[in-house]
């Protein structure tokens, strides 16, 4: 009977704080992410750094700002060349987690990125060839789908795919 009463003492005590410590997205919710990006929306690999911030203006809808940057090399004969891509966006996203999620700590999310890519390219032994800057600056259309894993009340994880400043971003999100 004792074991039963704690049983029931603990599921009690963990629902409550799980539901305060790690609510589920909610309006006026802000929104930090931080991280990597791996590869490219051109199919040319490379590595950057990224960061987007949303506020929550609905239950389920944020919207914000991102600002990534990629950088990739390429070389063949002994020519080199480097690309690199600044992109600045706005964002939003439609948070699918209190639809059917039973876990307070994860936030699925989904959505369109619209703004502005400036790409620009260099040849450090100073040969264009046929490569040039053919990716050119101008307007951006992306898509991601993610996920954020809070291991504490305003500190967690995230993880992006999708045709956006690149194909994966991870990294560090904050909730404030």
């Amino acid at each position: 009977m004792k074991k039963i009463l704690f049983s029931f003492f603990v599921a009690a005590i963990l629902g409550v704080t799980s539901e305060k410590a790690f609510a589920q997205f909610e309006k006026g919710d802000k929104l930090l992410n931080a991280g990597i990006n791996l590869g490219g929306t051109y199919g040319g690999g490379g590595v950057g750094l990224g960061a987007s911030f949303e506020s929550g203006v609905h239950d389920f809808i944020s919207v914000g700002a991102q600002a990534d940057f990629i950088t990739w090399n390429y070389g063949t004969f002994g020519y080199k060349w480097r690309y690199n891509f600044f992109t600045v966006a706005a964002r939003g996203s439609y948070h699918f987690g209190k639809h059917f999620l039973t876990m307070d700590n994860l936030d699925l999310y989904a959505g369109p990125a619209l703004g502005y890519r400036i790409s620009s390219y260099s040849t450090p032994d100073g040969y264009g060839g046929v490569y040039n800057d053919g990716y050119g600056s101008g307007v951006f259309f992306g898509a991601f789908a993610g996920a954020r894993y809070y291991f504490k009340p305003t500190m967690g994880v995230f993880a992006e795919v999708g045709y956006n400043a690149s194909p994966l971003k991870a990294g560090i999100t904050f909730k404030f």
